[in-house]
């Protein structure tokens, strides 16, 4: 099981690492001396935040360790904090709402629609005077509504983070994901459209909140710092930096990333199109085929039982049944576990005393468990048993194969649809 770009791992990756690996030198800092910067510090680390933030269209980039780091280094440095509130779907990685849990904020779960992303109609619907963000996730490789969602964080003075980690290299109405909202997060995990293992990043045209999210991600350090700095950390911060070994891979991945693209989309405009003419079917709203990552082709059977059965037939599940990407089978959120009985988020007093109780149960959000219920994801790329992608094709498969893999599901659904 993987992503697509983990399936194009080749000579590029291995010469870029082979790079780093006869200089000697492996840390993302150059070492200042008397006699200069140390001549085998290749700054791989440095070149891929500066590439990914152009292609982003954005001034800055911070190289994490991981899509999660990058979340939590983002509302870090949006100021989130304990006594507020985030608005997240509820459907999506449990990554999204335990970054949330994890600055002390509380995480508000809110419907999805027809494109298996916020609803910005809910999300209206659960503004309490405590919000202080709306993250919107762009699940599966399709931009979520943007621009109905900036509207709505505008006109009530609220942050927008895009969770963009799994849908790097897809775009909003000529825009790049991520350069929409104040913040953006990516995750280069091996189930995203590239990968280096795992790995994240956060980006932003603020330079504000970019120290901020630097100086988290490096024990509070400055941006790019070259020595010790002793009295110029802002405040405490962790440890999530990236690696030149990683960012090595990740710039080869970064060069075959639009002919990636353009494999995925052909892929999935092939297989839609076997597809479409089935009695009752239907698919996700995608708002634009041309700006999508094209990773999973969702489709929506008339009922969850019919769905169900096709799941089983084709040896794989419905959404719903999918795993930690549904609100519903997140145990460990539904029972708010965490690390010490006594703890920012949930039992944080400040979010008590302003008169915040959150509680979450299994069924809150019944669109989205309708949704779900009724839906199969086709792998296009990604093979994911956490999305329930585990029948499809991979990006290494031709056409013939998306064809007999087409002719297969078509077989399937035929039992069971009028």
């Amino acid at each position: 099981m993987a992503g697509p770009g983990m399936e194009l791992v080749g000579e590029e990756e291995i010469e870029e690492v082979l790079q780093v690996l006869r200089a000697g030198y492996l840390y993302r800092y150059g070492i200042s001396t008397a006699d200069g910067d140390d001549p085998r510090f290749q700054g791989k680390v440095y070149q891929l935040e500066q590439e990914i933030a152009a292609m982003s269209q954005v001034r800055y980039a911070v190289a994490v360790n991981s899509g999660t780091s990058a979340l939590l280094a983002a509302m870090v440095g949006l100021g989130i904090g304990p006594g507020d509130e985030v608005i997240v779907p509820g459907f999506t990685f449990v990554a999204s709402i335990s970054a949330i849990v994890y600055t002390g904020a509380v995480p508000v779960l809110a419907e999805i629609d027809r494109t298996f992303n916020l609803d910005p109609e809910d999300v209206k619907a659960k503004i309490s005077p405590r919000t202080k963000a709306i993250m919107a996730v762009h699940m599966m490789g399709n931009p979520a509504r943007l621009q109905e969602l900036k509207a709505v964080a505008d006109e009530n003075s609220l942050y927008l983070i895009e969770d963009c980690c799994q849908a790097f290299g897809a775009a909003y109405r000529g825009s790049p994901i991520g350069s929409i909202g104040h913040v953006g997060a990516f995750s280069f995990n091996i189930y995203k459209t590239i990968t280096s293992g795992d790995g994240g990043m956060v980006i932003t045209d603020d330079e504000e909140l970019y120290r901020r999210a630097f100086a988290f991600h490096d024990q509070g350090h400055s941006p790019l710092r070259t020595g010790v700095e002793i009295g110029r950390r802002p405040f405490l911060g962790l440890d999530f930096r990236y690696t030149e070994l990683q960012a090595a891979v990740l710039l080869a991945q970064l060069r075959k990333l639009p002919g990636l693209i353009d494999l995925l989309q052909t892929k999935k405009r092939h297989l839609k199109a076997a597809l479409a003419d089935l009695p009752g079917l239907a698919f996700r709203e995608v708002l634009d085929a041309e700006e999508e990552v094209a990773t999973i082709l969702t489709v929506i059977l008339p009922t969850a039982d019919i769905a169900r059965k096709v799941a089983e037939d084709l040896k794989s599940k419905v959404v719903a049944e999918a795993g930690w990407h549904v609100y519903n089978n997140m145990e460990h959120l539904l029972e708010q576990r965490m690390p010490t009985p006594l703890s920012c988020s949930f039992s944080c007093p400040h979010y008590a005393e302003s008169g915040g109780a959150m509680q979450y149960r299994k069924g809150m959000l019944p669109r989205t468990d309708d949704l779900l219920a009724r839906s199969i994801n086709i792998s296009i790329g990604v093979s994911d048993a956490g999305l329930g992608s585990a029948f499809g094709v991979t990006i290494n498969d031709d056409l013939d194969v998306v064809a007999e893999r087409a002719e297969t599901f078509r077989r399937v659904a035929a039992r069971y649809l009028n």
